[in-house]
């Protein structure tokens, strides 16, 4: 049975990897090469609104990881997500040059109107897109790791290291609000023109960005499900469900925390550079707590501990999200979000994907059980009285 269980979760990634693909490949075709008229043309702008869809995705899939599979509730993993849009920010910023409002060839128009001699040291190197790709994932990496590192060496878990790592983002939240902090105040990064060489704007390059995403939505399941998946997902869920009896066991605990936790940032700092483009902006708001609290929503919803569930609960929520908030619901929509999440808690805990597959794996094993009982009436080595 356990045979059969594995192969049907195999089953159901291929599937979802499938249908990430194909519509990775389907819609950027369909508003590309079908014209404005026909049924099946995706305007561009549903192509930038599914985008982010696709990035809260990998988003969620970075929180299932530690939440799902290490039992860390991380109320912070926002300001990952938005040091990655901050890095990709400042790459697309030093892209402008000239053609600024200010036209400036190496200053941002927010530094030019604030009245900056010169480039800040932390902004050099941004002109380059490898050196930002780099530190998309470096820097949330880095913060990630020297945070854990402090909070998994103090041994600070539960609700306590949940309540820290919401003070992380809401202090860097009041950081990136100064205008001295030399990253726009207020306003943030904006007004981006090329990205690559590319108008960002054009129809091509919102279909290639709504492309990369899917891949890296794909890229960052294989990687999440190939941790889970190994020896150490086998720790990891060990620590989540005893911690106790684990580090008893003579495993360094706050090693495979850690590590986690630091894979889980540098997802969530990709998520965040294929945002900014795909959005036009990126400002202090991204680092708001609510932010991450509601992303952890979109994991609870979708189903905590099944990697699939927490990028469908993100693209769920978040069209639902998109839904309310264009009518005349849009002041109650977190009324809406905070009562789902209550409903969910108390009638599906496991999510809508972990629920179902619970009842579905429920109903492969008593088939198995009757199919097994069935075979032994036919070879007679199992009396009708003796079943009884």
């Amino acid at each position: 049975m356990p045979h059969i269980l594995t192969r049907s979760l195999d089953r159901r990634a291929t599937i979802f990897l499938a249908i990430v693909a194909t519509v990775g490949v389907l819609l950027p075709l369909s508003n590309l090469l079908l014209p404005d008229t026909s049924m099946l043309h995706v305007p561009t702008y549903l192509m930038t609104l599914f985008g982010k869809y696709v990035c809260y995705a990998v988003l969620a899939l970075s929180i299932d990881l530690i939440w799902g599979y290490c039992g860390i509730l991380s109320l912070g993993h926002g300001a990952f997500f938005a040091l990655g849009g901050y890095a990709m920010g400042m790459y697309l910023m030093r892209q402008i040059g000239t053609r600024g409002v200010y036209a400036d060839p190496v200053l941002p128009d927010f530094m030019v109107f604030l009245n900056w001699k010169s480039l800040p040291w932390y902004w050099q190197g941004f002109d380059m897109f490898w050196f930002a790709a780099l530190m998309v994932v470096l820097v949330p990496g880095l913060l990630a790791f020297c945070f854990g590192w402090l909070a998994f060496r103090s041994r600070v878990t539960g609700v306590y290291l949940s309540i820290i790592t919401q003070a992380m983002t809401y202090a860097l939240l009041l950081g990136f609000f100064r205008n001295d902090f030399g990253f726009g105040g207020n306003n943030g990064l904006t007004d981006f023109k090329d990205i690559l060489g590319f108008n960002v704007q054009a129809e091509g390059t919102r279909a290639a960005l709504f492309a990369l995403s899917c891949l890296a939505l794909a890229i960052s399941f294989l990687i999440c499900r190939a941790v889970v998946g190994s020896k150490l997902g086998k720790v990891l869920i060990a620590i989540r469900d005893a911690e106790s009896r684990t580090r008893f066991l003579g495993y360094r605990v706050e090693s495979y925390k850690l590590f986690v936790f630091t894979l889980s940032a540098c997802i969530a700092g990709i998520a965040g550079a294929l945002y900014v483009p795909q959005v036009g902006i990126i400002n202090p708001g991204e680092f708001a707590p609510g932010n991450s609290i509601e992303a952890v929503i979109w994991v609870a919803v979708g189903g905590r501990g099944t990697l699939i569930g927490a990028a469908l609960g993100a693209v769920a929520v978040n069209y639902a999200k998109t839904v309310f908030t264009s009518g005349v619901l849009a002041p109650y929509w977190l009324f809406m979000l905070g009562a789902l999440f209550v409903l969910v808690t108390l009638l599906l805990p496991k999510g809508i994907v972990g629920t179902w597959n619970a009842w579905r794996d429920a109903r492969q094993a008593t088939s198995l059980s009757e199919d097994a009982r069935s075979a032994a009436f036919e070879d007679g080595a199992v009396k009708p009285h003796m079943a009884e």
